[in-house]
Order: structure tokens, then sequence, then C-alpha cells
């Protein structure tokens, strides 16, 4: 009955506050909740300076998500990873010179992701020459792929996951770094100027460097070994917690054996200086091999026993439930589930060998969202007795069911502010109990998102250097993407574009897709002369066409107002 009335309590106090902020649900810290603000103490803002057998190796952590690191060399300095934005990079810089003001010879990427790559801009300006940037040959395909055809999902996905739109005292941290600061300036990634394959020995400012393909996080991971250092740096392929086997802003799948691979790879150097992309790093040559082999055996228990218990014919809430690690791994802090979890892993796991389909024959094809709901409330006795039914969840402190049963009344349009204020509590419940911080920040940015005070998601800052890094090829997949068919009158139409650099491109509409290909065609309804960069401000937003149009630095063979209607089909 207690239980009850301060359920009961709990309810009409947020019923009742005008300002539904999280600091009106008092909710008690869980023990890992506590375990996770402890977590904070690993991003403390600091430059860390090692002096290594080869030489120097300043280390910046705290800044934004990624650490950034600064190795010395004879008269120029070397950057690996440049933070998640110019802001940040131009805060960690002014330490790393205070340091060692030498000129910044070379930039290396260990991996695409964009707390890793979007400072270096910033190393454009504050050096007389531009840094060579160093990366493995596939790390620009992904940064084209999340700035192109997948921005405007992996945005809203990702501010959700690190809680970028929560009030300040609502966030305890990102897992991996304290916060994410690539909102704070525009995205300043550069495209590197020298990549390679599988492997890369080279000199840099004296210093010889090994540069290795280490499939992980990513496929385009790479780890870096400084032989006279003694120094291993890994990227994203070992952080002091659990690893993110999947992440649930959205990523294809990771190569789970390559990573553990990529591990046993870094351990045959006996490194006795690790400096992960994440997290502090590691000193003593025992330290780094025993965290390394634990790492990858933890991987490798998560992949072989998902595999086993896929090969029995469970499905993969089944194996979720019956997969533990042992204790001498889930003990150890680099398995503590402040990033990745084992149960996500697992899911993934399981569709990265056989796809989304479990098995279940009455999963293949099931009913439609709206129609299961239907159902549901149909068991219920009706739409008002499936709202009770919600009401009861929260009061009983069901949350994940609230939020199931909430699922169900918005599918079937019953969207009233008490379903949505009840979802908010659910959402808010879990959240708040949640020691995993991309999980607790998911779900307290999808119900602040239930707002009416809530704005949208910002978009990424263009500017006109970012954009001079973004492939005509990506803008023209991105216009494919956008293509709505429903707009189109359906008959078969053709836009030419040639352009001052003598590149052809041509969009083909028929069949209800945007075809681009490159050939020289005789048979346009449409023929627009123009230069790469003024279309590509175009497509962005930077420049009005009808402006372009009317000084000739766009030129149309026909009606300007087919060139307009045609673009108002990809918005």
């Amino acid at each position: 009955m207690l239980k009850v009335i301060t359920s009961l309590f709990f309810i009409f106090f947020i019923y009742s506050c005008s300002e539904n902020s999280l600091t009106d649900i008092e909710i008690p810290k869980t023990s890992k909740v506590e375990m996770l603000v402890k977590h904070s103490d690993e991003f403390e803002r600091q430059v860390l300076t090692y002096n290594t057998p080869g030489g120097k190796i300043h280390f910046a952590i705290g800044f934004g998500i990624a650490n950034s690191i600064m190795i010395e060399g004879d008269n120029a300095n070397i950057i690996v990873d440049t933070s998640d934005s110019v802001y940040e990079a131009e805060q960690i810089y002014s330490l790393f010179k205070s340091k060692n003001d030498n000129p910044i010879e070379a930039i290396i990427y260990t991996h695409n992701h964009g707390d890793h790559t979007f400072g270096s801009a910033y190393y454009l300006k504050s050096q007389e020459k531009k840094p060579q940037i160093i990366a493995h040959e596939d790390t620009d395909f992904y940064v084209q792929r999340i700035l192109g055809i997948l921005s405007p999902i992996i945005t809203k996905r990702s501010s959700r996951m690190f809680g970028t739109l929560l009030p300040e005292e609502d966030l305890i941290n990102v897992g991996i770094g304290p916060s994410l600061s690539v909102s704070k300036s525009p995205a300043g990634y550069l495209k590197p100027d020298l990549t390679f394959k599988d492997s890369l020995v080279i000199k840099i400012a004296g210093i010889d460097i090994e540069l290795y393909h280490a499939p992980g996080e990513t496929n385009d991971q790479i780890f870096i070994w400084l032989p006279s250092h003694k120094a291993l740096m890994p990227g994203d392929n070992i952080y002091k917690t659990f690893p993110n086997l999947y992440t649930i802003r959205g990523t294809s799948h990771r190569d789970v054996i390559g990573w553990i691979n990529s591990l046993d790879h870094m351990n045959s150097f006996g490194a006795e200086y690790l400096f992960p992309s994440h997290t502090k790093p590691i000193v003593g040559k025992n330290e780094i091999k025993d965290a390394v082999t634990l790492y990858r055996d933890g991987i490798q228990y998560t992949h072989d026993q998902t595999i086993r218990l896929m090969n029995e014919g469970l499905y993969p809430d089944q194996i979720v439930d019956m997969i533990q690690l042992p204790k001498s791994i889930s003990n150890s802090p680099y398995f503590y589930e402040f990033y990745g979890t084992l149960r996500w892993s697992v899911k993934s796991i399981f569709n990265g060998y056989l796809g989304w389909f479990n098995g279940n024959p009455s999963e293949l094809d099931p009913l439609s969202r709206y129609e299961k709901a239907l159902r549901i409330s149909n068991l219920a006795g009706g739409d008002e007795n499936l709202l009770k039914q919600l009401q009861e969840a929260v009061i009983n402190e069901d949350m994940q069911w609230a939020l199931e049963l909430s699922d169900y009344l918005i599918s079937l349009d019953v969207f009233t502010k008490e379903v949505l204020d009840l979802r908010v509590i659910a959402l808010k419940y879990i959240g708040l109990r949640s020691s995993n911080p991309n999980k607790r920040n998911y779900f307290l940015s999808t119900a602040n998102e239930l707002s009416i005070e809530f704005n949208g998601f910002p978009q990424t800052m263009m500017t006109e250097e970012l954009l001079n890094q973004i492939s005509l090829d990506t803008l023209f997949s991105v216009l494919s993407v956008r293509f709505n068919p429903q707009k189109h009158d359906k008959s078969l139409f053709k836009a030419c574009f040639e352009f001052d650099t003598n590149v052809i491109k041509n969009i083909t509409l028929r069949n209800g897709v945007a075809a681009v290909d490159s050939n020289k065609s005789q048979k346009c309804d449409l023929n627009i002369i123009t230069n790469q960069d003024d279309f590509k401000k175009v497509l962005v937003g930077l420049e009005n066409p009808i402006s372009l149009i009317s000084s000739g630095r766009i030129n149309v063979d026909g009606e300007s107002i087919k060139f307009l209607e045609f673009l108002s089909k990809f918005r």
C-alpha cells in the first residue's frame, strides 16, 4: 500500500509541476549510478606528459569525448586525433603549445568518427603550413557517408545518445568522455592526403612510426606503434569500459573477430605505454598485456557464447538472458557497462551473422505496428482499458511495460496529454536509474523531446571550409536518397549537369528513383552548367539558386523555373 501511495504522489507531483524537468523526479541513485558518477574522475580535464624512451608524448583528456595526443619530434610535432570540434582543438593546442611550440607536421586519424576528426580545421589556421593528414584508405569513405546520406538520422540519434541537448546538470558523462562538444563549432574535418591499406612505415619529424590496419570499433580503425618510444596508440579498440560492439546511435556490423585479432596484434609488440583514444593511459608492460588480454578475452567470450547458443537454435532475446561474463572479466573496470553492454552486443553479433530474422516464423512477416496495437487494445477491452493498464503500470513502477503500452496507444493515435505524461514518467524513471550513459541519455533526451518547449535537433553547421571536404559524389548520393517520388509526375525526366572541372553528372527520374550517372548525354530535359562550389552551396543552403541564376553563375538551358521545380523534388 505504501508503494502505491508513494507512486501516486510521484505521479501527482509530476502532473502538478509547470516545469516538467528532471529535477522534479526524486529517484534515489542506485549503487551503479553512483559508480557512473565516480567514473567521471576518469575524464579530469588535463594534459598529461610522459617521458618515454623515445621522447615526450603529451596526452589531452577531458576535452570533449576523444583524447588528443601530441608526439614531440625533431623541430616538429605530430597530432594523433584532433578531438570532436574546432572549439576543443583550440583549447587543447593552447596547452600543447605551452609544452612545445614547434609546428605540427602531421595529423594522424585513428579512424573516421567525428570526435577524432572534427577538430582538424583548427590546425589550418594555427599553422603556417598545412599538416599532412594520414589515415586508413577507407576513413574518408565513412566520413562522407556520415556527412552525406546518413547525416539527419545519425545526428538525431547521436544527440540522444550523448545527451547533447540535456541540461548540463542532468548529464553525468558519456561513458568514454565527459561530453560531446561537436555543437560548439562547425565540423572541422579535413580529408586525408596520405592513406594506406594494411600498414605504413614512415618517418615524420625524425620519429619512426608504424601504422597498422586494425578492424574493431570501426572497419577503418588503425593502431600506431612507436618503436623508439615503446608506445602504442590503439584508437578505440580498448578503453576503460565495456566495448561498444554495437552502438545505439546506429552502425553497420562491427567485426568482432577482427577486433579480437587486432588486440592480439597489438599485444605482440610488448608496449610499455598505451595511449587510448578514450580514458586514461596504461603504463607498464605487464599492466598493458594484462589489460589487452582481458579485453580480447571478454570480447571473444561474448562472441563465442553467442554463436554457441545461436547454433542451438535460440533467439537473441533468449541468448541475452543466458549469457553472463565470467567473474574474472565482469569484475574488471574494463567491462563495467558504461558504454557498450553485453545485451546489445549479443543482438548485434546475432544480426551480423544471420541478419534481422531471428528464425521464428511468427516474426518473419509480423503484424503491422498499428494492427498489433489494435488487437492488444481489443484484448484489453478497448483503448480506455488499455490506458488504465498504462496507468497501473506506472503506479506499480513497471516502467518498461508502461513504455510498451504507451507505444500501442500512440500507434492507435491515442496520444493524449495523459498518455504523453505517463510516457515521459516512464522514460525519465528508467533513464535516471540507468548506469549506462548511452541508455540513460537516450531515454532522458527522448523524454525531453516530448516537451512543448523542444525546438528540434541541431543541424550540422555547414561552412564553406567543410563543404570543400565533401565530395560532389557524396552530394549527388544525398540527392538520390532524398528524392520524393510523390513530388514527381512519374514521367521520364533527365537533368544533366556540366561542371567547370569537366565533370559530368546526370540525374534521371524514372520508376520512382533518381538514378545518377556520369555519362555524356545528348537527350536531356534540363541542362545546367555551373561550377562545383556554387552547386554545392545551393544544395546545402549557403547560396540561393535564384540569385546564382540571375548572376549567371548557374546557367540553365531552358526555363529557370524548371530547375527550381526539379530541386523541390529533393526537399
